[in-house]
């Protein structure tokens, strides 16, 4: 296998001017990236370092504009290119490819959905007035625009979203004890990734998943009616903000509280009233204060901001939340680089 990384020199960081020039292009590179993935460059190159004119013609495109695509990104270290002019993989090119277990292929997608280029110049207005400016912009709220005018934009949001639970959800299996546990709640939880996991883990756990009607109606293969843990799996369609009719030992919330805050009250309320007292409840959360994630985790805050009026949280803010809601915080774990849990119990 050839996977090579571009050179990296001893040299400090570029000066300031530098820097902030090559940071107002920054949608420039995200645009790079998004065209790689759907041209499917990452597929049509493999193990062996390939000319140029051979990707262009796996792809269809001219091969003087695919040099100049691919310059740019292995300017910032997705792809290389090789003295004798060939372009070979890096450990990020390799993540936009369809195949690979730990594909971003999706996740890039959708982060560069038309929509984003729409509402990205108004953060301005955003953060004046506290509020997303999606309805402004597309006349309808995030979710019903998605699902009613934008299906492109739809799939390759519940793929993403499938990406990322596929990816987290044996970090989550580990994570939680569930000795003694006879029944789990995944509440909003997709397509069910997590609980299927869980469910694979502890031959004698029944669970619950819990999400909007357009989510459930195609949930993990192994759920589903004659599904390897169909038996002890119930599928429920509904909106964890207006009621949970679900009762549970465990009930597990992964990266769902970052609506409005409205919102967010109302989901915890609505898993406090559903839950009996000693129930655990885990929230799954993103932190923007989590120094290794801050980049990422603080650029989709103000994604969140703009398309639905919603945020990550701080550790401090989180807990907050989940205090206001009545809950009692045992403890916060880290799951992984990007994610910790806050374990809390329902009072008696």
């Amino acid at each position: 296998m050839t996977t090579v990384d571009p050179v990296r020199t001893p040299d400090t960081a570029p000066p300031p001017p530098m820097r902030l020039r090559e940071l107002v292009f920054g949608a420039a590179c995200a645009a790079a990236v998004r065209a790689a993935a759907r041209l499917g460059v990452a597929d049509a190159l493999d193990d062996t370092p390939a000319a140029v004119e051979d990707l262009a013609a796996a792809v269809k495109t001219p091969s003087h504009t695919l040099r100049r695509l691919l310059r740019a990104l292995s300017s910032q270290g997705i792809f290389t290119e090789l003295p004798d002019g060939t372009f070979a993989h890096t450990e990020m090119s390799r993540l936009l490819r369809e195949d690979d277990p730990h594909s971003l292929r999706y996740i890039a997608l959708w982060c560069t959905e038309p929509w984003t280029w729409e509402v990205w110049p108004k953060l301005d207005e955003a953060v004046r007035s506290g509020g997303n400016v999606f309805e402004d912009v597309f006349g309808k709220e995030f979710f019903p625009y998605l699902n009613e005018d934008a299906p492109e934009s739809a799939y390759v949001f519940n793929r993403a979203m499938t990406t990322s639970s596929e990816q987290s959800a044996r970090d989550v299996a580990d994570l939680l004890d569930l000795e003694g546990v006879s029944s789990v709640a995944d509440i909003g939880g997709g397509q069910g990734r997590v609980l299927a996991s869980l469910l694979e883990r502890h031959p004698a756990l029944h669970g619950t998943l819990l999400d909007l009607p357009g989510v459930v109606e195609n949930p993990d293969p192994r759920l589903r009616p004659g599904g390897a843990l169909a038996s002890r799996a119930r599928v429920v369609a509904g909106d964890c903000r207006e009621d949970i009719p679900v009762e549970a030992d465990v009930y597990i919330l992964k990266n769902i509280l970052e609506w409005d805050d409205d919102s967010t009250r109302r989901a915890l309320a609505n898993v406090r009233g559903a839950a009996r007292p000693g129930a655990r409840v885990v929230v799954i959360e993103n932190l923007v204060d989590d120094t290794p994630s801050m980049r990422f985790t603080t650029a989709m805050d103000l994604l969140l901001l703009l398309n639905v009026g919603g945020a990550k949280h701080t550790r401090r803010s989180m807990t907050e939340r989940l205090t206001d809601a009545g809950l009692v915080i045992g403890g916060v774990h880290p799951v992984n680089a990007y994610l910790h849990a806050f374990e809390c119990v329902v009072p008696a």
